[in-house]
Parts: structure tokens; C-alpha cells; sequence
């Protein structure tokens, strides 16, 4: 059976029609993402979910999940004491569209008792939780919607990948082979995992009394004498834990990514002045750039560059030349503009590359100037921007000193919606 088939649709217990058809009442649901771990095992000066994983924090990931589930009506976070800061840095605006995080306890089961509490006291406490580990930034809304029907239908459900290796059981110390393990029936269990909220919450509630530890929570609602149904997994749901992991998540995210390339181009003439400005940097010249804004040909072409990528037009669509407001405008704000749009389809900025034609001024002792402000408006290493010079041997209107004129190429990688 393939990774893919772990679980077969048609095994999976509660697999009948979805507790949103006809005639039923769709339940309310919480989702409770648990981030109060130190994550020491995966390196760096911060806990593993606030790193960087692409261009957002790994909790990033997992929370934006649950906020675009259509079937997720809340999300609730619970994290350390002391990572306040943290969490607002990572989530950024995103941290407004849910409640102030809760204070985790000493455990991960002592904060998913402190969460569970917290969403107990909101003015509407949820028909089924799904208690998610933050550690895992690919959710699937798939998976996610499996795990609220098999909660629904059954009280309990979580999702499972069938293990396909074969088990070895080590003698202390982990250099000798003592058993090797039957594998049949054997699941890896993955997060989030779905429960009756009354039901998980009075479990936590009797664990915590009682002095009862359990790995995950379904271990708890096992020792409870209550059923556990298992859904399909998602090979893709892994949990980052070490450097190693946060390598494959890496790689696994750019895999979602594809390849695009924008083209930019730009022409200004020249009128009477005393400089130029080209790539953001100011340069001394007998002639100035006739233009609405400050007419760098070279941020232009790179900003075209980039809308192109996108497929969202030019730059005189987002910036009329007839607008006041960009009389003389740093073209600076182009670029950071066309970047912002970037980064609202969750694209991710690789390398640019200009070039300037012109006569004069020479472009060669500006040139790493040139790149190091590309880099510092856009972030991008200095290695990733390229600016290059050419005449055009005399010919045409830059030839005959009439104007300049600038093509850029971007390249980024783009959300695959396929």
C-alpha cells in the first residue's frame, strides 16, 4: 500500500455523508493550536514555530490554515510565557483576527489543558476542538475537513499514516538490534486531532487530577475507555523537529512553488537638469529625466518586471502619470509596491536583473551602488541583483544621447494553483 493509500476512504470508520449535508446542523469548531514549545532539537536562537520557513514563521503557516477553513469558525493559540513578543512578531496582523494567545503550562498536555480552559470560558464553547501542533505548517484542508467529519460522527478521530517501514526494537543504548516489530496495523498519528470538546475537555480536566501523562491527546481519550477513530493522513503533515526536518519542509514548500518570470521595460527622455537618478541612486549629469516622478528608468523596468510575473499589468496602471500624487515620487515606492503584491499572493522575489542603455553617464562606476540599494529596497542578497550597461554603438535615440532606456527581468516563485 502506498503512503498516499495508507488508510483507504472506504475503511475509515464515520466515513458516511458529512455532518454539513442536508437536514444537519454544521458544528461549531475551534481550532487550538498549541505553540508552547522550546523546540530546542531543531537549532536557531528561537523556538522552532516562530523561524522562518519561505517567507512566513512556521506557526504562520499552520495558523493560516485554519483561518482560511471555511468549516473552522475560531482559532485559539497557546503559547509560552515570556513569547509574547515572539508570537506578535510572527503572525503580525494575522494575530488580530483571533483572541489574545493563552499562557501554556509547564507540558504540552498542561497547556492543552490551559487552552481548553481558555476556549471553555469564550461566549460560545465549540461543538468539536481540533488541537493542532504548531510545529506542523503544512495542514491540508483536506485533512482538515476528514478530521471534523470523523470528530463529528464518532466523538473522536484523528489522522494516521500506516507504517511502511519495518520496526526495529534496540537494546539499550541503541547499537543492538533486540526485536524487530510487527508492523501490521501500526500508525503514525499526525495532528490536528478532532474531539467532542465537552468530552475532551472533561479527560484533560480528570488527567490533570489524577496525575495521568499521555503522549497526545488521543492517548488521554484512550485511557478514558472511549473510541478513537483513525482518518486518513497526509505524508506531506510532517512535524518539524530537527534541522533536518526544517530542510525537507524547505524543500517541500518551494515543491508547492513555481518558476515565473516577468519582463520590464522603460523608456525616459532627457531635458535640461543637473542629474539623473538610476536604480535609486543619484547621479551627477549635464541633463536630467523628463518623467512624472523621478523618472529612474532603471526601478521602472524592474518594477514592470515584477507586476509582469504576477500578470496584474503595468506600472502605469497602478501609478497614472496623470495622478498628482506621484508628481516626483522616489520610484523607490513603485518597487516596494509591486512587492507588496508580490507577497499578497504568498510569491516569493529570487533574483532581478536590469540593464541600462545609454550613452552616458557611464553607468560602471555606479553600478554596485546601484545593486546595493536594488537589494536593500527589495531584501534581496546583493548576489540575486545584477545591473549591466551597454550602448547601443550610436544608434537610435539613446545612441544620438536623447534619452535612456532599461529592460529588467524578475524571477520569482509563485503559489502553484494547479
Amino acid at each position: 500500500m502506498s503512503e498516499t493509500d495508507d488508510i483507504p476512504s472506504d475503511d475509515i470508520p464515520g466515513r458516511g455523508p458529512s455532518i454539513t449535508g442536508p437536514c444537519v446542523i454544521a458544528p461549531y469548531v475551534v481550532a487550538l493550536v498549541v505553540a508552547a514549545g522550546k523546540g530546542v532539537r531543531a537549532g536557531g536562537d528561537l523556538p522552532k514555530q516562530y523561524r522562518m520557513l519561505g517567507q512566513a514563521p512556521v506557526i504562520a503557516h499552520a495558523i493560516t490554515a485554519f483561518l482560511a477553513h471555511p468549516r473552522v469558525d475560531a482559532v485559539q493559540v497557546v503559547i509560552a510565557y515570556g513569547d509574547e513578543g515572539a508570537y506578535h512578531d510572527a503572525l503580525g496582523p494575522l494575530a488580530a483576527r483571533m483572541g489574545a494567545p493563552i499562557t501554556g503550562g509547564s507540558t504540552r498536555q498542561a497547556s492543552v489543558l490551559r487552552g481548553l480552559e481558555g476556549v471553555a470560558s469564550a461566549p460560545t464553547p465549540p461543538d468539536i476542538v481540533l488541537i493542532h501542533d504548531a510545529a506542523r505548517p503544512f495542514v491540508n484542508p483536506a485533512l482538515i475537513d476528514r478530521v471534523i467529519d470523523g470528530a463529528g460522527q464518532a466523538g473522536a478521530a484523528i489522522p494516521a499514516l500506516a507504517v511502511t517501514d519495518t520496526l526495529k526494537r534496540a537494546q539499550p543504548g541503541g547499537h543492538h538490534i533486540d526485536d524487530t516489530v510487527p508492523r501490521a496495523d501500526l500508525y503514525r498519528a499526525q495532528t490536528p486531532q478532532g474531539f467532542g470538546f465537552q468530552d475532551i475537555l472533561a479527560i484533560h480536566r480528570t488527567a490533570a487530577l489524577e496525575g495521568l501523562e499521555a503522549t497526545d491527546d488521543a492517548a488521554l481519550f484512550e485511557q478514558a475507555g472511549k473510541t478513537v477513530i483513525l482518518v486518513k493522513g497526509d505524508p506531506e503533515a510532517l512535524k518539524v523537529t530537527t534541522p533536518d526536518d526544517f530542510a525537507r519542509a524547505e524543500r517541500r514548500l518551494d515543491q508547492r512553488l513555481e518558476t515565473r518570470v516577468g519582463q520590464g521595460f522603460d523608456v525616459h527622455r532627457f531635458q535640461p537638469g543637473d542629474h539623473v537618478t538610476l536604480c535609486g541612486v543619484r547621479i551627477a549629469h549635464d541633463h536630467g529625466l523628463k518623467g512624472h516622478s523621478d523618472s529612474d528608468v532603471g526601478l521602472h523596468a524592474l518594477t514592470d518586471a515584477i507586476l509582469g510575473a504576477l500578470s496584474l499589468g503595468d506600472i502605469g496602471q497602478h501609478f497614472p502619470p496623470s495622478d498628482p500624487q506621484w508628481r516626483d515620487a522616489d520610484s523607490a515606492a513603485f518597487l516596494r509596491h509591486a512587492l507588496a503584491l508580490a507577497a499578497d499572493q504568498g510569491a516569493q522575489l529570487r533574483h532581478l536583473d536590469v540593464t541600462l542603455m545609454c550613452e552616458r553617464p557611464k553607468i560602471g562606476p555606479h553600478r554596485d551602488a546601484m545593486r546595493a540599494r536594488i537589494a536593500e529596497i527589495t531584501g534581496l542578497a546583493l548576489a540575486r541583483v545584477s545591473v549591466k550597461a551597454t550602448t547601443t554603438e550610436g544608434l537610435g535615440f539613446t545612441g544620438r544621447g536623447e534619452g535612456i532606456a532599461a529592460q529588467a527581468i524578475a524571477t520569482l516563485k509563485v503559489p502553484d494553483d494547479e
